[in-house]
């Protein structure tokens, strides 16, 4: 009796930190753009992101339809994310050809703005996994699904993929934009749709951008995409397809940022080969799944290749000046697989957002039941047995949410709780330097700190009170170097005196 009402005590007290204690996020100026790599703020400051998915694929496919709403917002304020990816469907926003449900649409811009009212950015993905119901999964509209009358063995996720020909026929024809109802092609009417979703969304500034198509399967190509070197035949065929949907969004929004994604295969290693997206505003979003992992549980064994996908995908980002993200990893209670996970984010620089918040009844996962949630139920509040504690332990940790300069690099070492970063004042992509006092905010979230931690600058002065959620440190003048030490201990204190 008396370890239950200890345990209680400890939740009560671990939901009071983090959702009582009020926001912890820090504040980008409004609206994003990029330079090179680094998204970026308003002011010019450097915009790193952690957060979560948050796609609901089951009817009514909107993320209110599950129950996630005001509390999960401040929930993940209070923990430090500052971003939630956010599934959007196709078929529940063109249920008809060239019919758009402007119901289904409100929905999801009620969720964006209750995400904004506590800090939170919104990327607006369009999700789909095994591209319809059909397959045992989500995404296409019915009248979109041409699978030739083949046979469709009812595997499940992710083994359809490989032995469905009647789903490798029905994106085979996605890919060559087969005519479809009214003689028009699939590939048209989807761009249409994301000019129709762009027209309604832009001039939100809360946006992080618009993800294009969630994991782009090859269809029957899918085997010439497992070599390590990749498939330069079906990433051609993808990049045409990006080069459709990208004029048709920026003829209606010409600020917002468009994330991409290469080929689903590239999570595993495989090196990517889409051709250059001519768009200023553009992102490359990636995913890193190792299989590895699933069946042995193993986090070392991963390693490897997980490397090597970060690799590539920095790769790709310095070579076009587009911005980088991680828009999915995850998937799984593996707590040291997790923690490996954050370590290598943390030393490529890489934003990202985990997958998942929920489980939801998700019908295209590898482990049913609440192995991949953060949150058990978003209809219940989001604390005591409602949460994946251990889960949620493994991802939140401290990190520079904006900065006011071009990061180096960061780190966090879990066994101490020591967070280090260190930037430099250049802004990103300019020659230019931020002026003194510029401002750079640390996430310092309260279930790793507690509310207690000193925080040592070189180059700049703490000016957020003692054990704030988020660690503000404006510069001092005629510097060339910021670094930060954030420690569970000891007095925080910086290098110089501000004027006021």
């Amino acid at each position: 009796m008396r370890k239950k009402i200890r345990r209680s005590l400890a939740l009560g007290l671990f939901f009071t930190l983090v959702v009582g204690g009020g926001a912890a996020t820090g504040a980008p100026t409004l609206p994003l753009g990029h330079a090179g790599r680094w998204i970026t703020d308003a002011g010019g400051r450097v915009v790193i992101v952690h957060g979560t998915n948050m796609v609901y694929k089951l009817p009514p496919y909107y993320p209110s339809g599950a129950g996630f709403g005001e509390n999960d917002a401040a929930f993940l304020a209070g923990i430090g994310f500052n971003a939630v990816r956010l599934g959007v469907i196709w078929k529940a926003v063109e249920p008809t050809p060239g019919r758009y449900s402007e119901s289904y649409l409100a929905r999801i811009a009620a969720t964006v703005r209750v995400l904004a009212r506590h800090g939170v950015l919104t990327l607006l993905d369009f999700h789909q996994d095994l591209f319809n119901e059909r397959f045992q999964g989500e995404g296409a509209p019915d009248w979109a699904v041409q699978d030739g009358g083949l046979p469709n063995p009812r595997s499940g996720f992710p083994i359809n993929y490989l032995v469905n020909a009647a789903l490798q026929h029905a994106f085979d024809r996605f890919w060559t934009n087969a005519a479809g109802p009214g003689g028009v092609g699939l590939q048209s009417r989807y761009a249409a749709t994301w000019a129709h979703v762009a027209a309604r969304f832009r001039g939100v500034p809360s946006l992080l951008g618009y993800e294009i198509l969630n994991e782009p399967w090859p269809g029957t190509d899918w085997r010439s995409c497992l070599r390590v070197i990749g498939c330069p035949g079906f990433d051609a065929t993808l990049t045409a397809f990006y080069r459709r949907v990208f004029p048709r969004i920026r003829a209606v929004d010409r600020r917002t940022l468009v994330w991409y994604e290469p080929n689903v295969l590239f999570n595993g290693g495989p090196a990517t080969h889409l051709g250059r997206i001519a768009d200023t505003g553009a992102g490359f979003a990636f995913h890193d799944y190792c299989l590895a992992e699933a069946s042995t549980g193993t986090p070392d064994n991963c390693a490897p290749a997980d490397d090597q996908v970060f690799a590539h995908a920095v790769a790709r980002a310095r070579a076009t000046g587009n911005a980088l993200m991680e828009t999915e990893f995850g998937a799984t209670a593996d707590v040291p697989y997790l923690e490996q996970a954050l370590v290598r984010a943390d030393r490529d620089m890489v934003p990202w957002l985990e997958w998942a918040y929920c489980a939801c009844g998700d019908p295209t996962t590898q482990a049913p039941g609440p192995r991949e949630a953060i949150v058990v139920d978003p209809a219940r509040s989001p604390s005591g047995r409602n949460l994946a504690l251990p889960t949620l332990r493994a991802l939140v940790e401290p990190y520079p949410q904006v900065v006011a300069g071009t990061p180096r690099s960061w780190s966090f070492t879990r066994s101490t709780r020591t967070f280090r970063l260190s930037y430099s004042t250049v802004r990103a992509g300019r020659r230019a330097r931020f002026s003194a006092g510029a401002v750079t905010e640390v996430a310092t979230p309260a279930l790793v700190y507690g509310g207690r931690y000193g925080a040592r600058v070189q180059g700049g002065v703490p000016i957020s009170r003692r054990g704030a959620g988020t660690l503000r440190i404006a510069a001092c003048p005629r510097i060339r170097e910021v670094t930060v030490s954030v420690t569970p201990s000891g007095r925080s204190r910086g290098s110089c005196r501000l004027r006021s």
